[in-house]
């Protein structure tokens, strides 16, 4: 699943989740955090969108935002 957009698209997806999943970004976070340990991020996206039955741009666009936020996290900023 190679799914890659723009940053306006990303943008949109990211702002129609909570909507369209039911669930704010954060709660999907958790799920992540607390589900298998992938390396890759279509590993991650693949199972998120299987394990939640979500759309696949969807989870793509919510493993990349929670991968932007985590390194951020991790590099102190």
């Amino acid at each position: 699943m190679s799914l890659t957009h723009s940053p306006d698209m990303h943008k949109s997806l990211i702002a129609r989740i909570p909507r369209q999943t039911g669930r704010e970004l954060a709660e999907w976070f958790t799920s992540l955090e607390s589900g298998p340990s992938f390396l890759r991020h279509e590993e991650r996206a693949n199972w998120l969108a299987d394990e939640h039955g979500i759309c696949d741009r969807y989870a793509a666009a919510i493993v990349h935002e929670w991968e932007i936020l985590r390194r951020r996290r991790l590099s102190g900023a």
